[in-house]
């Protein structure tokens, strides 16, 4: 479990022990219900963002240029597929332990590569079409 979920648990169950502490099994419903609506709200968010990534074309970006100059070290795959707004493409040949290359290119035929680590961007790199 990583460090986020684990956090996530711990607010989760800080809520049940405040509820039964201030209002008892009323107070532990509530929280229950707050905890399984906000677990909701994010699977309701993820199919969100996989519906719109899967309407659009396999490894297809608007602009490679732009996606390269938006993306950050440590961003998450959902997190780079709202701005691609299409899944990528899986580069295969890539079998270095929990590292995983995903490509998108763009109608100019510009690409952007990257490389997730432990399922966190760790690098990426832009290779332009020739002219």
């Amino acid at each position: 479990m990583n460090a986020g979920a684990a956090i996530g648990w711990a607010l989760a169950l800080a809520a049940v022990v405040a509820g039964w502490l201030s209002y008892g099994w009323p107070g532990v419903v509530l929280a229950i219900t707050v905890t399984v609506f906000w677990l909701l709200l994010q699977f309701s968010r993820a199919l969100r963002v996989l519906r719109i990534a899967g309407s659009n074309p396999v490894g297809h970006v608007a602009n490679a240029v732009m996606l390269h100059s938006k993306l950050k070290p440590g961003m998450k795959l959902p997190e780079v597929l709202v701005l691609t707004r299409s899944l990528g493409r899986k580069i295969e040949g890539d079998d270095r332990g929990a590292r995983e290359s995903w490509a998108w290119t763009d109608t100019g035929g510009d690409t952007v590569q990257l490389a997730f680590v432990n399922g966190r961007l760790a690098q990426w790199e832009l290779q332009r079409a020739a002219a």
